[in-house]
């Protein structure tokens, strides 16, 4: 028998002892989830402190976390093997510590928005960003997201090491606000199938320049600056090729992809 044909064994033909093996795997798992709110908490506390490298590199490692834990979790199924703790669920609250509440304490700490908007900023973020991850539409059944998936952890940091102004910087803010509730379509990039090679590559090289950037705040090469403000292109792009054009073909390529399983 095949490795792969072993993991897709239903889970009633499983020895007990590969059954207990899995849901150990499983727990791990959410354990490795739930230590995202701990790097979120680590970030918040880098911000308070004034320790703003600290800061940025705990965001990265928020990133990470989730980057990681879906798709190990759906390979081994937790849903199966750990159903006691609902996956789903606690990626949510994770993603609304760390992508929400510590990028939103960052921008205030760091005076990012103009004197007397950020209480109110932050308030418009975390309002919508509430709503956001509520909402029931949150995915199209080819796993793209229904209006700006509240990536507030890449956007905040961002606004920092590229030293936008801060007239720009509320302007974006109030925009990615009011298409948090819209239909615009924006891809997770670990699960959409649709041009996966191009937009997993684009995504490292990203965050390989966020990682970088951050390790070397204020100080860093032109090429990382430069990922920064070119890639939020090729995304920009696919979202409305997505979102008003989906049945459109460019180069033989389609933003549509199968459906995928659901998980983490």
């Amino acid at each position: 028998m095949s490795p792969l044909e072993h993991d897709v064994l239903p889970v009633e033909f499983l020895s007990e002892t590969e059954c207990r093996r899995r849901r150990l795997f499983g727990l791990a798992i959410h354990a490795i989830t739930a230590s995202g709110a701990v790097a979120g908490l680590l970030a918040l506390q880098a911000v308070m402190d004034g320790h703003v490298r600290a800061a940025l590199l705990w965001l990265i490692v928020c990133q990470v976390l989730d980057g990681i834990d879906g798709p190990i979790a759906r390979k081994i199924d937790v849903v199966t093997h750990a159903p006691h703790i609902d996956g789903h669920i606690l990626d949510l609250v994770v993603d609304f510590v760390a992508c929400v509440v510590v990028p939103v304490a960052f921008m205030n700490r760091m005076h990012l928005v103009p004197d007397g908007w950020g209480i109110w900023i932050a308030a418009l973020i975390i309002f919508t960003s509430a709503l956001w991850f509520a909402r029931t539409d949150q995915e199209t059944s080819d796993n793209w997201f229904n209006g700006f998936p509240a990536a507030w952890n890449i956007v905040v940091p961002s606004f920092l090491i590229l030293e936008t102004s801060r007239g720009l910087a509320i302007a974006i803010s109030i925009f990615l606000c009011a298409i948090q509730l819209t239909s615009i379509k924006f891809p997770h990039v670990m699960r959409v199938q649709a041009m996966r090679p191009i937009t997993l590559t684009v995504s490292i090289i990203y965050l390989a320049a966020l990682t970088y950037l951050s390790a070397t705040y204020p100080n860093g090469p032109r090429w990382a600056y430069l990922v920064l403000l070119i890639a939020p292109i090729y995304f920009a792009v696919i979202v409305v090729w997505r979102t008003w054009f989906a049945t459109r073909r460019w180069f033989g390529l389609t933003p549509i992809g199968s459906p995928a399983q659901k998980g983490n």
